[in-house]
């Protein structure tokens, strides 16, 4: 998309309605869901790294929690960009 808009007004449009497109809509929509689960496993991983969470029942809760977590900001993140 930067690459788009430095080459010009055309391969910007291209870009753009690529972007806009329900295909490029599901596409940008999971490249937000992975940007917050990676930021939401991060967060799992310094909690793991003060000590905590090691037990299975924990682990398999925080992995839940990861996911839930991501899924929620992604769709608060859209609903807000689309409003």
């Amino acid at each position: 998309w930067l690459m788009a808009g430095a080459s010009g007004q055309d391969a910007f449009g291209s870009a753009q309605a690529l972007l806009l497109s329900v295909p490029g809509r599901i596409a940008l929509f999971l490249v937000t869901l992975e940007l917050f689960y990676h930021l939401c496993n991060g967060v799992r991983h310094l909690v793991w790294d003060s000590g905590r969470g090691f037990e299975l029942r924990a682990i398999y809760a925080g992995g839940w929690t990861v996911v839930g977590t991501s899924l929620i900001l992604t769709l608060a993140l859209w609903t807000w960009g689309l409003a």
